[in-house]
């Protein structure tokens, strides 16, 4: 069974229920899914070992996790770049990059938003939904940042988001 795009979201807003994944509908409602492309998820997610399964409430397999979108991610969904157009700052763009990264004179990446502030390059996101999950979840929108630079970034970028995201991800779960 392959992943989806999809599946990755779900697995980094399950890293921000500490004491276990809470019913589906309540994960559908926070990523702006449907309850039954959260249940696919999490059934893709368990099969791939990237959840531990219900047994221990569906938490994330972190050191899997890690693997995955450190070393396979970039590969499995590449970026895609559209036109330039209003959005949500993405990738180097939006913190915690941002304040670690000098920007250019070059437009950011953007996730193409109607009610976005931020005139950039078009980086279409994971799933249709990420800007709207990101924008009510200030934890998950740094996560899916992250995630856009390890997909997109330049080397440097790469490295201080790959840094960043593993330390987050234990950090969740009181991994050393």
């Amino acid at each position: 069974m392959n992943l989806k795009p999809q599946d990755v979201v779900v697995a980094l807003k399950l890293c921000g229920y500490p004491s276990g994944r809470p019913p589906i509908s309540v994960v559908a409602g926070d990523l702006g899914l449907s309850p039954s492309e959260v249940h696919g998820a999490i059934h893709r997610l368990r099969s791939s070992g990237l959840l531990h399964g219900p047994a221990l409430k569906d938490k994330p397999n972190i050191s899997g996790l890690e693997e995955f979108l450190v070393h396979g991610l970039k590969y499995a969904f590449p970026v895609e770049h559209g036109e330039v157009t209003r959005g949500i700052p993405t990738s180097y763009a939006a913190e915690p990059l941002k304040s670690e990264i000098a920007l250019s004179n070059d437009l950011p990446p953007v996730w193409p938003w109607r009610d976005g502030d931020t005139r950039g390059v078009g980086l279409e996101p994971l799933y249709k939904s990420v800007p709207y999950a990101a924008l009510r979840d200030p934890a998950l929108y740094q996560l899916l940042a992250l995630v856009d630079a390890i997909r997109d970034g330049r080397a440097r970028e790469r490295n201080l988001a790959e840094r960043d995201l593993v330390h987050r991800l234990k950090s969740i779960h009181g991994q050393p």
